[in-house]
């Protein structure tokens, strides 16, 4: 190898050390103190929903952990409570674990999950002091009374990272029939209401305007 390239890649990293970018604008950012905006469909630490009157959307059905290629969910359903229900159906998650070491974030358990219990956060910065901490629980997973994920002592929440849970899904054009943009075919979340369909496929780009499906309507 020529000595002038070895010369010409310090010329590029000392380039770039005050002009970051093509535009000339200095991109670095402070972190951790300082983060980047995420994309809208970032996926990141999963979060077990309740409907907004508290009750789990969980069933306890298990096709999260049927579909994962990574084989790192553990679900187990039980028979609820008759006088006092933990879902509105039959069953609920009465075990549910997420294996964070053999996670691969492919979000296929949201798509899976028939009742969007299961979505993915905008939080991927969180480590563990042992392998013990990488198993989440239950009620590690499940919200809080307030509908709001849990922060845990080795997770680094920001401001927005659980507003916008696993936003692709709520994509409104399946099987890219456009008779169904903006329509939305989910239910309300405790502590978030009926979140809107991904700004992109919104009518007319305002997400006011969006429409719901009548239950008459409600695509499954």
């Amino acid at each position: 190898m020529s000595i002038l390239n070895f010369f010409k890649g310090f010329a590029v990293t000392f380039g770039k050390l005050n002009h970051a970018s093509k535009s000339g604008k200095v991109v670095t950012t402070e972190y951790p103190e300082e983060k980047r905006s995420k994309p809208a469909r970032l996926h990141g630490r999963h979060v077990l929903n309740k409907y907004e009157d508290g009750m789990e959307k969980c069933i306890g059905c298990e096709l999260c952990a049927s579909v994962c290629p990574a084989n790192c969910i553990y679900v187990r359903g039980a028979d609820n409570d008759l006088e006092n229900p933990t879902s509105p159906g039959e069953r609920f998650g009465f075990i549910y674990e997420i294996n964070y070491l053999r996670c691969i974030h492919c979000d296929l358990c949201v798509e899976a999950c028939p009742t969007q219990a299961i979505t993915e956060t905008k939080l991927f910065e969180f480590s563990f002091m042992d392998r013990e901490q990488a198993i989440y629980t239950k009620d590690e997973l499940v919200v809080a009374d307030d509908g709001k994920p849990q922060n845990l002592p080795w997770e680094d929440w920001r401001q927005g990272e659980d507003e916008h849970t696993s936003e692709w899904m709520r994509a409104t054009s399946p099987s890219g029939s456009a008779d169904f943009v903006g329509l939305v075919q989910w239910a309300g979340e405790l502590g978030y209401g009926t979140r809107k369909p991904e700004s992109s496929q919104q009518p007319n780009k305002s997400s006011e305007t969006a429409p719901e499906l009548s239950p008459e309507e409600e695509v499954h």
